[in-house]
């Protein structure tokens, strides 16, 4: 092989090797983001929930209810703030960030300035601030129609499954089939609805005139039977001895 040849062939080599390193290392790093983003959704996620609880755990400490869907849409129509629960809705907005910039990169932007990120960030936290009162509200009227069918203090178990059950599907017949709160539901309605900047009266009213409707003795029933399953066994394997 000529000299000219070995030479051509060896540059050709070189360059092969630096295109499957720069494949490879843009694989790691895509492999890495794709992780990272997958922790960040899931931290936001369990931020929301403590955020859920926390919140409907504070209404049910205290002796004042929402007793009809018409107080309900007046303490909305307020601006009545959740100063408890600042810091619980800045860790939430602080969490999204990363959240919004993996979104940013699935949406093909490229290299998404700050100044972007962080107004969108304030329009998550002011989607989150306003739905965590929300639910705060319906929570309370869920909870006053509960005790007042059953005549005693209501599960709160059930109040936070019923509230997040109307507040994410406020048209849809409740059949409560299990004990599970929607938090991921909620988490993507709450950053996406932040993000586009929806309005969410219109739901909130819908899902208190829906709470208002509740048949609490009903409900009652089907969640005793609910945690029942929940309490029972897992059937044993075919052959087990």
């Amino acid at each position: 092989m000529r000299p000219a040849e070995r030479s051509g062939e060896r540059t050709l080599k070189t360059a092969a090797s630096k295109d499957a390193f720069v494949l490879a290392r843009s694989l790691r790093v895509g492999k890495k983001a794709g992780a990272d983003a997958s922790r960040a959704g899931a931290a936001l996620v369990r931020a929301i929930g403590r955020l859920v609880n926390r919140a409907v755990d504070e209404m049910l400490l205290g002796d004042k209810r929402v007793t009809s869907a018409a107080e309900g849409r007046r303490l909305l129509a307020g601006d009545e703030q959740t100063e408890s629960l600042a810091e619980d809705i800045q860790r939430v907005v602080v969490l999204a960030v990363p959240v919004l910039r993996a979104l940013a990169r699935g949406a093909r932007f490229v290299k998404l300035p700050w100044v972007i990120v962080g107004s969108t960030a304030i329009s998550v936290g002011v989607a989150v601030r306003t739905g965590v009162r929300e639910i705060q509200v319906l929570s309370s009227l869920v909870a006053h129609r509960l005790e007042q069918g059953t005549g005693g203090p209501a599960d709160p178990a059930l109040v936070k499954k019923v509230a997040l059950d109307l507040y994410l599907h406020p048209k849809r017949k409740l059949r409560p089939t299990d004990d599970k709160l929607h938090l991921v539901r909620l988490t993507r309605k709450w950053v996406l609805g932040g993000i586009a900047g929806r309005k969410t009266a219109k739901r909130a009213n819908q899902a208190l005139a829906a709470a208002e409707r509740l048949d609490s003795a009903a409900l009652t029933a089907s969640w005793d039977s609910v945690r029942r399953r929940a309490d029972e066994p897992p059937p044993r394997a075919s052959g087990a001895r």
